[in-house]
């Protein structure tokens, strides 16, 4: 699917959205993993993250790219609301920044694909996604996504319990590569556009 970007979207910055819960006791859950690639992202601009004057998140504003005209200005975010609720700091600093929505990218955990697969796309429905239900109602549903596999809970185990759970030993020794490739489909999708990051990317 080709998207064409409005005129006024080129000018505007993405704002870059990961998803996660606030608080040391999550860090490494696998419902944080989008936190885990916005950080990530942060280090490689140089960053510091910082809170935000007019929502309740941390956010890192810099570029993306190489120099020149293929840089993308872009702003880092990290609801600090827990995940149900990123949709109220989303959309504040949706409307402090000025971004259209398809300059959103909210990059999460996605339970129907294995671990460590990335999938990309734009709009489409939350799939039981709290955060991604919360971000819908505040912004609309014509955001990117990158989604980042973290496979089905084993057995019996709820869903809920799963995601609020540490990745286990064994998906620890390849996260760090997984999530440095998330990181580069990000910015490959704002360089070079989302069929370009899809083909690329999307397993």
């Amino acid at each position: 699917m080709h998207v064409s970007t409005p005129a006024s979207s080129a000018q505007a910055p993405w704002l870059i959205v990961g998803l996660g819960n606030p608080g040391p006791e999550y860090a490494r859950n696998r419902h944080n993993v989008g936190f885990m690639v916005v950080d990530l992202l942060a280090e490689r601009m140089g960053g510091r993250f910082k809170r935000a004057a007019k929502a309740q998140a941390q956010v890192v504003e810099g570029r993306i790219g190489p120099p020149g005209p293929g840089s993308r200005r872009v702003v880092l975010a990290k609801p600090m609301s827990y995940m149900n609720l990123s949709g109220g700091p989303v959309g504040a600093l949706r409307d402090f920044y000025k971004v259209p929505p398809v300059n959103i990218v909210a990059v999460h955990d996605e339970l129907d694909i294995d671990y460590g697969a990335l999938r990309l796309k734009l709009g489409g429905g939350d799939n039981g996604h709290n955060g991604l239900k919360s971000l819908t109602k505040a912004v609309g549903r014509d955001y990117h996504r990158v989604r980042f596999g973290i496979g089905r809970p084993p057995g019996r185990m709820p869903v809920a319990d799963f995601v609020l759970k540490d990745f286990s030993a064994a998906e620890r020794k390849e996260l760090d590569y997984l999530v440095d490739r998330a990181a580069d489909a990000v910015e490959c999708l704002l360089t070079e556009g989302l069929e370009r990051a899809q083909s690329a990317y999307n397993s």
